[in-house]
């Protein structure tokens, strides 16, 4: 834990994880004075589609994945919250297909309120992440800053056929979500001294559980489509993957998975502030069904700070894609929903 003597970590913080995301709406509006990056011809991915990172053709066997992501802390152990930072960034590598090589720290830390020793040890959080994708952090930069914030730029590769995108979804296709939802809540929990010890293990658990499989998943049969699940929660995330490929997505909402203590506390009223502004960005391109409770709009809304994939696989490729989530430890990936003919909109049953 952090030196007594020093303020909790989020308590300096105005938000935390993924939860710090601007809004999906406000971000569109800020992005639309973006140029298309169109005559740059090795650039297999760019901004356009609102994908997890950008993709450049270096020769015909090797594109690089390219990523950053930081944020704000979720958790007051510095050595946490930096095993967290550096997993969520590393995902977006994993959500493209990739294979990580190398990363740099992000670093802006409010150095007249923290120690040498707390800041050194949320980078030793991220350093150990790293080394167990079995990459380095091979530099960085550091400002200091009044927020604490941490992350990663990631880079990786991938074969230029088989980069992973999230717009490759076609009808048909059923929806694999490799973790729980709920980790929003339960760090909203966290923050107001209402989640037990078996919650924050459970938090600890999902959060710095590394998207691996999205690796084996370059070139596999059957899977056309990938995202990981982040701040925009499973809606927001399943809504670009719809109007990527201009299909429907259906979520099975009685099929989701919740991590274990977040559905009780979604119920009792616990919610993050960026579930409502994810639906207040989004709603209008969601059909609801009638009578869902607002507590489980509120968790398919929930920023998943280093959240699951969500996998558009073939449906004849399900089961193989469900027994290699088993053996790479992903035990509570389940089917979530499936892809339609249909206008680009998200329907929940």
């Amino acid at each position: 834990m952090s030196d007594t003597s020093e303020p909790r970590l989020t308590s300096l913080a105005h938000g935390g994880g993924c939860g710090c995301k601007i809004a999906p709406g406000v971000l569109a509006e800020m992005l639309k004075a973006m140029p298309a990056a169109q005559p740059f011809a090795n650039l297999l991915v760019g901004h356009e589609t609102s994908d997890d990172a950008a993709v450049w053709r270096l020769n015909t066997d090797q594109a690089l994945v390219a990523t950053t992501d930081f944020f704000m802390p979720v958790v007051d152990d510095p050595f946490d919250f930096g095993r967290i930072a550096a997993t969520n960034a590393l995902s977006d590598v994993y959500a493209m297909g990739g294979t990580p090589i190398l990363a740099l720290a992000l670093v802006g830390m409010p150095i007249s309120v923290l120690s040498p020793d707390t800041i050194g040890r949320i980078l030793a959080g991220g350093a150990s992440v790293c080394a167990a994708a079995g990459i380095p952090v091979a530099g960085g930069h550091s400002i200091d800053s009044v927020e604490p914030i941490y992350g990663l730029v990631a880079l990786g590769l991938v074969h230029p056929d088989q980069v992973l995108t999230n717009k490759g979804a076609r009808p048909g296709d059923v929806l694999v979500l490799t973790k729980p939802l709920g980790v929003g809540v339960l760090s909203a929990a966290f923050k107001q001294g209402r989640l037990d010890a078996k919650g924050y293990a459970a938090l600890i658990d999902t959060t710095t559980r590394l998207n691996t499989i999205g690796s084996r998943l370059a070139g596999r049969r059957g899977v056309h489509a990938v995202t990981d699940v982040t701040g925009f929660g499973l809606l927001g995330h399943a809504l670009e993957m719809a109007r990527g490929a201009g299909v429907t997505v259906e979520i099975d909402t009685a099929a989701t998975p919740f991590l274990d203590g977040a559905a009780d506390l979604a119920a009792s009223g616990v919610r993050t502030g960026a579930s409502t502004r994810n639906w207040q960005a989004y709603g209008a391109a969601v059909d609801l069904p009638v009578g869902l409770d607002d507590w489980r709009r509120d968790l398919l809304t929930d920023p998943q700070t280093s959240g699951g994939l969500l996998i558009a696989v073939a449906a004849e490729a399900a089961a193989d894609l469900m027994g290699l989530a088993a053996a790479e430890g992903f035990d509570r990936a389940v089917v979530v929903g499936r892809v339609l003919d249909g206008p680009a909109r998200v329907r929940v049953a």
